[in-house]
């Protein structure tokens, strides 16, 4: 028996998983971690609101979700004060990324982001036979004068920046990426990541226009509204980039009980209100942790916090390893000079108190292992 051959770029593809789960190190350990710090959750978890919708909507799971996600998409276009028609809701933002670049990347088609910076928009484009372009960080900032040059120089079609930053929790005001999309080249379009931007600072993201066409914007439920095993995600954009989706999208891939929480979360404004405060005290109070210990946390407008281990790459990466050990989800920067930081997710209470004993312990070791 025979079957058909991959196509040559499958063939070229490396058979990997952009992420190693936590629940993969727990397998490999034989133990369950203390601490869940890894993934930039929400350990406070959804609006209880959202939880009884979902439970409610679980007796309902025979049938499928609603392929337009009607409701859900007609509460956020009055969220926002835009029209529905500029809404697309998807299984979380990286299917969005993988739908968007899949209607936009050929084979060679060029596409510029920052290296270290969200690596699953990477994956995607290599996955549609893109080709990537990179930018270094400038400091611990995605550089967008950095960014629009080298697509300028490539002529891009996609250029993905995520404002606040994942690995590095930073941010830019809203007059810097606006005046990033005044300077995008002709045939190029803007792929704005704003995950966080429920708990970024005020002034931290632009007016929504949905008249622009080469402008096109992420939002989750996964990190302030505590929904990441829900998968929702939804874009904003011109009517016909997002009509754009219904060629290639998965008509059921929404859960109608992940449409229900989401519907619910969102109408639950005085949760979204209790985590930022979570989130603000959890961040300062590892900020605290990583002072005492001689560690540079950095600023964050994230549900995480990103600590300057202070040396270089190896050390950080001992620093990490030590905690994993110790029962520590914990993940790091993979590019220098950023990989010499740890990544702390905002959790519980006990969770940081976990955190804050394992830490020494973890220096201890790379210390004694490397000077």
């Amino acid at each position: 028996m025979t079957k058909p051959t991959l196509t040559a770029l499958a063939q070229s593809l490396p058979a990997s998983v952009p992420f190693v789960g936590p629940e993969t190190q727990e397998r490999q350990m034989g133990r369950p971690f203390t601490a869940r710090l890894g993934a930039n959750e929400s350990a406070f978890g959804p609006s209880p609101k959202a939880i009884a919708a979902m439970q409610k909507a679980a007796g309902e799971a025979w049938m499928y979700g609603d392929p337009e996600s009607y409701d859900l998409r007609h509460a956020l276009a009055a969220h926002h004060c835009i029209a529905p028609e500029n809404i697309m809701v998807g299984e979380g933002i990286d299917t969005l990324l993988g739908l968007l670049v899949r209607l936009y990347v050929g084979t060679g088609d060029a596409v510029v982001t920052s290296a270290g910076a969200y690596p699953t928009f990477n994956y995607h484009v290599a996955g549609f036979g893109g080709a990537l372009h990179t930018v270094p960080y400038n400091g611990d900032f995605e550089d967008p004068d950095a960014l629009i040059a080298k697509a300028a120089e490539v002529s891009a079609k996609l250029i993905y920046i995520a404002n606040p930053d994942n690995p590095m929790g930073s941010w830019h005001i809203a007059k810097v990426i606006e005046t990033m999309i005044d300077r995008l080249p002709a045939g190029c379009m803007l792929v704005l990541d704003e995950a966080y931007v429920d708990l970024a600072p005020e002034g931290t993201a632009p007016p929504l226009n949905t008249t622009s066409e080469n402008v096109i914007r992420m939002r989750t439920f996964s990190k302030a509204h505590g929904m990441a095993g829900a998968r929702v995600g939804y874009a904003i954009g011109s009517t016909d980039v997002i009509s754009a989706f219904n060629k290639v999208r998965n008509h059921f891939g929404m859960c109608r009980i992940s449409q229900a929480g989401a519907l619910a979360a969102l109408n639950d404004a005085d949760w979204l209100v209790h985590i930022r405060e979570e989130v603000e005290n959890a961040r300062a109070r590892i900020g605290a942790i990583a002072l005492r210990h001689g560690l540079t946390p950095l600023p964050s407008a994230t549900n995480f916090v990103t600590i300057d281990c202070g040396r270089d790459g190896e050390f950080a990466r001992t620093v990490l390893a030590a905690m994993v050990a110790d029962g520590i989800f914990v993940r790091m920067p993979f590019v220098a000079p950023q990989d010499r930081c740890i990544r702390v997710s905002c959790g519980t209470g006990a969770q940081i108190d976990a955190f804050e004993a394992a830490l020494p312990r973890a220096l201890t070791v790379a210390y004694e292992k490397l000077g």
